[in-house]
């Protein structure tokens, strides 16, 4: 009798940590964020943060910690603190703070994936959005890992987003070269009106290939920049380049109208960064 009460009670026993594998089983599944990552006919996912974890993920990211200014006189100092980047309700955040620090007025974060996530040619796509406020100044974009070309702009520099606080609706896209950048008047660039870019999450993206570059928001194709196949000087896109997020202050461009002292603490919202490689 003793027996027979024994066996049911292991029996009993197996029975519910067997439920609750598989309940932990089928919750893991669930809370997978890859099951939500919509698929894209001719590529493959190759690298991607959803943000869901309670800290930026340093296998995936390192913050440039700096006062240069950007090589564009910006007037905040990058950091490392957990007040300028971290994880919110699944997004990252990078704010940037009006206060003193290291000689500088403003602090914010500048994240890369260098040496972490480096790329030749595929889809990269950003879920943002950004802030308000003159003075501000958020960039998705991209620089070479290798600089084989030399310096900027040599090694080259893409631009997947670019938005000044003082044109709110106006998103801009741009590549930088030896014979094609601003400081010589000859940038290649375009722009896309969108009204509500400050309050909701738009798609940044490119698709880079071995003779292209297409720039699109929310699946729209805004601008091509094209290989004309005249050398380095003019395409040096035949390398790795790795993904920079930052939110600057001020600066060239940024504070061109002056800074709204009003407007920080400002943050760029970020939902995930994906990258896809062509099939």
């Amino acid at each position: 009798m003793k027996i027979k009460l024994i066996s049911k009670i292991l029996l009993m026993v197996l029975t519910i940590i067997s439920i609750s594998f598989a309940s932990c089983n089928k919750d893991e599944t669930v809370n997978n964020p890859n099951d939500t990552i919509p698929e894209i006919p001719g590529y493959t996912l190759v690298w991607n943060d959803e943000f869901d974890g309670q800290y930026i993920n340093p296998n995936k990211w390192s913050w440039e910690i700096n006062g240069d200014g950007g090589g564009n006189n910006e007037l905040q100092y990058y950091t490392g603190s957990p007040t300028n980047s971290f994880i919110d309700n699944g997004k990252l955040i990078i704010r940037a703070i009006k206060e003193n620090y290291n000689g500088k007025e403003y602090t914010s974060a500048r994240l890369r994936t260098l040496d972490k996530g480096d790329w030749l040619y595929g889809r990269i796509e950003v879920s943002a959005k950004v802030p308000t406020g003159r003075g501000t100044w958020p960039a998705i974009w991209m620089l070479s890992t290798d600089w084989s070309y030399g310096g900027w702009p040599e090694s080259g520099e893409i631009d997947i987003m670019e938005h000044v606080g003082y044109d709110p609706n106006v998103i801009h896209g741009s590549v930088h070269t030896l014979k094609y950048n601003h400081t010589i008047g000859t940038q290649k660039s375009a722009t896309l009106n969108i009204p509500n870019a400050t309050t909701t999450f738009h798609k940044y993206a490119i698709e880079w290939f071995a003779d292209h570059i297409d720039f699109y928001i929310d699946n729209y194709k805004y601008f091509t920049f094209t290989n004309e196949n005249k050398g380095w000087e003019y395409w040096p896109f035949d390398k790795q380049f790795h993904l920079i997020l930052n939110l600057a202050v001020g600066g060239n461009w940024g504070g061109v109208q002056g800074i709204d002292v009003n407007a920080f603490p400002a943050q760029m919202e970020v939902d995930y960064v994906r990258v896809y490689k062509k099939d």
